[in-house]
C-alpha cells in the first residue's frame, strides 16, 4: 500500500491551477526561518542524506502513548528503527508500551505530570539514547520550547522547527503570516482581545456571528460561538478557562462566524531543501463540539480547480515559515467553493491515514527520513488520488450528549483488517479508558474504488466492532453513514446539530434491518434453549426428546412487541420463526455462533410472499429467499431475555413464554427518577466551580455550576426556579457519573404562583 522509494530525480514541488510546476523558494532570511532552509536551528548548513537504503536513525523515542505511539512504531519497526516508549504509571500495561523495544515510565496519571513531563521525557531520552523523538499529536507535538531543548540535546524532532511551530501555533500572528502570503483569511480583529468589553466591540464591529477561540493550541478546545452578546460574555469566559487550561495560555481572538461551511484541510510535506508538495484534501465536517468525527478523502465538494488553489496556498503559507516535515492546513469552504484559512496544525493529524490510503504515502516514514535531513522522494507530480478513503473515530462516550465514558473493557475484538480495512488503536481488551486522556478508542479507516464502495465498507467493519464495558458512539456513527443527505454528500460543520437537534436518540432501523433483528433473536433463543438441554441430560436421545417449538412473545425496547413461534434448527433446515400477526415467517442460518461468542455471522431467509399461511413447519423448506446477510454481536444474557447489537446499536430484547407474557400483564410499570430537584455530574470529572450556594433562589437555566472532563468544560444549569437547598460537593473536587452536585428545593407556594 506505501511506497518505499523514488526516484530523486523530480520536477519543482508545486503545481499551479493549470498543474504546471510552481518554482519554491528558499528564504535566506525570515523572522520565522533565519537560518534559510538545509540549515539546523543554529544555522548550521546540512547536506541532505539520499535514499540508499539505510535506515536514517537507530532508535527514536515516542513522546505519546496510545493509538498514534502504536501508529509510529509500526512504520519504525518496518523501517528497521529500534523504539522506546514513554509511559505514565496506568499505562504500564498499555498495548504501545508492549510493542515497544525499551519504556521508560515518566510519572503518574496526570499528563502534566507524566507526558507533558519534559523533564523525565529528556531523562528517558538519555537513558535509551534515542537520536530522535516523534512527539504524534497533543501533548508536546507543538511545543516549540520542547523541540528547541531537543536541538540543544542534539535530538533530532521528527517534526517542523520550533520557529514554524511558534509562527503557525499562535492564531493571531498565524493570521497575519497567511496574509502576508497572499492565503486567504476569516474577516476578524487580527490581534489579542483585551478584556471581555473588547471582545463585544470587536463583535459589534464585525457583526454576529462570531467565534472566540484561544489563540495557541486546537482540537476543538477553548471554541465557543456567539450570537449575541449575552452569548459572547459566556462563551469569552469558557473560551479563556479552556484555553488556560489545555494550553497554558488564556490569550483569545475574535472572528467573523462563518455559517454552514465544509471543514476541508490540506495536507502538506516538506523538507529541509525547499521541496514542498501538497497531498490533497480532507473533509472533516462531521464534528460534536468542534472536533472530528468522521473524515474522508477527498472531498465529494472540491472540483480539480479549487483544489489547485487550495494546495497552491497551503504551500504558499507552508513556505512562508519555512515549514518541514508534514503539516495541515485546515480552511472553511462555503457552499461556492470559496475558502478561508483557519489554522495550520504542526504536526501529524489524527485523520492521516484517510490522505495515505488515497496517495499511497506513509506519511509518518516521510516525518522520519525529513528529520534526518533527506531530501524528499517526491514530486508533486507523483501525488495523485487512488480511490476513497473514511476514517471513523471511535471514542467512549454517550452519543447522545457527547460525554466521555469511562470503565475497562470487557469485550474488545476489532474488525478484521485487510488491504482496504486498518484500525489504529493502542488498546485491549481489558484496557481501561480513564478521565485522565482523551476518550478516543480508536480509528476505522477504509478505502474503496469509489466513495460508497468506502463508505460501506466502514459499515461493515463497524458492524464487526464489538466494544463492551464502555459506552461509544459507533451507532452514531453508523447510523450518519447510511443517512440519505450523508450518503449525497449535502453535509457541513453543522450536520450532527441539524440532524439531531435534541442529541442524538438512537438508531433507527430501516427496511430489511428489522427482519434481521428478528431473525437474529430467534436464532439466539433457540441455541440458548438447546444450549440450556445439553446440561440437563445426559444423552443425546433424550437431548431429542425437548421441545422443537416455543410459543413466544418477543419485546424489543424501543422497537415493538411481536408474537412468534419459534422452531429450533434441524439438520435438514436452520432456525425458524412464524410471526403470527404478520403471518410471516423467517429463518435465520448460520453455523458460527454458539452462547458466549460476541460476532453472530449468518444468513436471514423468508418464506416467499405469498407462501407463509401454507408453511409446515415438518415439511420442506419450500420458496425459501434469502433477505440479507448481516452481522451482529451477543451482548449478555438478562434475566428474561438478552442484548444484542445490531446496526451498531444495542438492544434490549425480552423473550417471554405466554405464561410469563401473561403474568407480566400485571406487573407496575418501574417509577422514574425525578431528577428535576437536583443537579447530577453528567460524567466524571473536576468540579471547577460552584456558582450557588445554599438559600440562594435560582431559575430555570441558570448556571450553577462547571465540571471539567478532559480538558472540556461544561456548564451545568437550574433545570427549573427553585431555591438551593444543599451544595454536596466543593470546587476542586473530583466526581463520578451522577453523582449528586446540588440538591433544590421549590420555591414557597406564593412566588411559584
Amino acid at each position: 500500500m506505501f511506497r518505499l522509494g523514488f526516484s530523486l530525480a523530480r520536477p519543482s514541488a508545486g503545481l499551479g491551477r493549470t498543474g504546471t510546476p510552481v518554482a519554491l523558494r528558499a528564504f535566506s532570511s525570515s523572522p520565522y526561518n533565519p537560518h534559510g532552509y538545509g540549515s539546523d536551528p543554529f544555522g548550521q548548513k546540512i547536506a541532505p542524506r539520499p535514499y540508499d537504503g539505510t535506515k536514517p536513525f537507530d532508535k527514536i523515542l515516542i513522546a505519546n502513548r496510545g493509538e498514534i505511539a502504536c501508529r509510529v512504531m509500526r512504520t519504525a519497526k518496518r523501517m528497521g528503527i529500534k523504539t522506546v516508549a514513554v509511559y505514565s504509571e496506568p499505562d504500564a500495561n498499555s498495548l504501545h508500551v508492549a510493542m515497544a523495544d525499551e519504556a521508560v515510565c515518566v510519572g503518574p496519571a496526570a499528563s502534566k505530570d507524566s507526558y507533558l513531563n519534559v523533564p523525565a521525557i529528556l531523562n528517558a531520552i538519555e537513558t535509551t539514547g534515542a537520536q530522535a523523538v516523534h512527539p504524534g499529536y497533543g501533548f508536546l507535538s507543538e511545543n516549540s520550547q520542547f523541540s528547541d531543548t531537543l536541538a540543544k540535546m542534539g535530538v533530532a524532532f521528527i517534526g517542523p522547527a520550533s520557529y514554524s511551530i511558534s509562527a503557525m501555533g499562535d492564531k493571531i500572528e498565524s493570521k497575519k503570516i497567511a496574509e502576508a502570503a497572499r492565503v486567504n483569511t476569516i474577516p476578524g480583529f487580527n490581534g489579542v482581545v483585551e478584556d471581555v468589553e473588547h471582545a463585544r466591540q470587536i463583535a459589534n464591529n464585525i457583526g454576529y456571528p462570531v467565534m472566540v477561540k484561544a489563540s495557541a493550541g486546537g482540537g476543538g478546545k477553548g471554541m465557543r460561538i456567539a450570537w449575541s452578546d449575552a452569548d459572547l460574555i459566556d462563551a469569552y469566559r469558557l473560551s479563556k478557562n479552556e484555553a488556560a487550561a489545555s494550553f497554558g495560555d488564556d490569550r483569545l481572538l475574535v472572528e467573523k462566524f462563518i455559517a454552514n461551511p465544509r471543514h476541508i484541510e490540506i495536507q502538506v510535506l516538506g523538507d529541509k531543501f525547499g521541496n514542498t508538495i501538497y497531498l490533497n484534501e480532507r473533509e472533516c465536517s462531521i464534528q460534536r463540539r468542534n472536533q472530528k468525527v468522521i473524515e474522508e478523502a477527498p472531498s465529494s465538494h472540491i472540483d480539480p480547480a479549487t483544489r489547485a488553489a487550495m494546495g497552491e496556498q497551503a504551500v504558499r503559507l507552508a513556505q512562508a515559515v519555512g515549514y518541514y516535515s508534514a503539516g495541515t492546513v485546515e480552511m472553511l469552504v462555503d457552499d461556492d467553493r470559496n475558502f478561508y484559512f483557519l489554522e495550520m496544525n504542526t504536526r501529524l493529524q489524527v485523520e492521516h491515514p484517510v490522505t495515505e490510503y488515497i496517495t499511497g504515502v506513509d506519511l509518518v516514514e516521510q516525518m522520519i527520513n525529513v528529520a534526518a535531513n533527506r531530501p524528499l522522494p517526491l514530486a508533486q507530480s507523483d501525488i495523485g488520488i487512488n480511490g476513497w478513503s473514511f476514517e471513523s473515530r471511535v471514542y467512549a462516550e454517550d452519543p447522545v450528549r457527547y460525554l466521555p465514558s469511562v470503565g475497562r473493557l470487557r469485550t474488545y475484538i476489532e474488525p478484521e483488517q485487510a488491504a482496504d480495512v486498518r484500525v489504529d488503536s493502542g488498546i485491549v481488551e481489558g484496557s481501561e479508558i480513564s478521565v485522565y486522556y482523551d476518550p478516543m478508542i480508536s480509528k476505522v479507516i477504509t478505502h474503496g474504488a469509489t466513495r460508497d464502495e468506502a463508505r460501506m465498507k466502514m459499515i461493515d467493519a463497524l458492524d464487526n466492532y464489538a466494544i463492551q464495558g464502555v459506552r461509544h458512539n459507533i451507532p452514531l456513527i453508523r447510523d450518519v453513514l447510511t443517512a440519505p443527505r450523508f450518503v449525497e454528500g449535502r453535509i457541513t460543520t453543522n450536520y450532527l446539530e441539524e440532524e439531531y437537534p435534541e442529541g442524538f436518540q438512537g438508531y433507527s432501523l430501516k427496511g430489511i434491518e428489522l427482519d434481521e433483528l428478528l431473525g437474529v433473536v430467534g436464532k439466539i433463543y433457540a441455541q440458548t434453549e438447546a444450549f440450556k438441554r445439553s446440561f440437563n441430560t445426559e444423552t443425546t436421545a433424550v437431548l431429542n426428546d425437548g421441545p422443537t417449538a416455543w410459543d413466544t412473545h418477543i419485546r424489543i425496547a424501543g422497537v415493538g412487541e411481536y408474537r412468534a413461534v419459534i422452531h429450533a434448527a434441524t439438520p435438514e433446515r436452520p432456525v425458524f420463526m412464524e410471526l403470527v400477526e404478520e403471518n410471516r415467517v423467517l429463518g435465520y442460518d448460520t453455523d458460527s455462533w454458539s452462547p458466549g461468542q460476541s460476532i453472530i455471522h449468518g444468513a436471514v431467509l423468508a418464506l416467499d410472499e405469498g407462501k407463509a399461511t401454507s408453511y409446515d413447519p415438518d415439511g420442506p423448506m419450500g420458496d425459501i429467499s434469502l433477505v440479507s446477510t448481516p452481522t451482529s454481536q451477543f451482548v449478555c444474557y438478562t434475566p428474561l431475555g438478552f442484548k444484542l447489537v445490531h446496526c451498531g446499536t444495542e438492544f434490549d430484547v425480552q423473550v417471554l413464554t405466554h405464561r410469563q407474557y401473561l403474568a407480566s400483564k400485571h406487573m407496575l410499570p418501574k417509577a422514574e427518577l425525578d431528577t428535576s430537584s437536583v443537579v447530577l455530574a453528567p460524567m466524571p470529572g473536576t468540579v471547577v466551580s460552584i456558582a450557588v450556594q445554599p438559600g440562594d433562589r435560582v431559575v430555570e437555566g441558570q448556571e450553577v455550576a462547571i465540571v471539567e472532563a478532559m480538558k472540556m468544560q461544561n456548564v451545568l444549569r437550574a433545570s427549573r426556579d427553585g431555591i438551593v437547598k444543599a451544595v454536596s460537593i466543593k470546587a476542586g473536587s473530583s466526581v463520578s457519573a451522577d453523582e449528586v452536585i446540588i440538591e433544590f428545593e421549590p420555591l414557597p407556594k406564593k412566588e411559584a404562583e
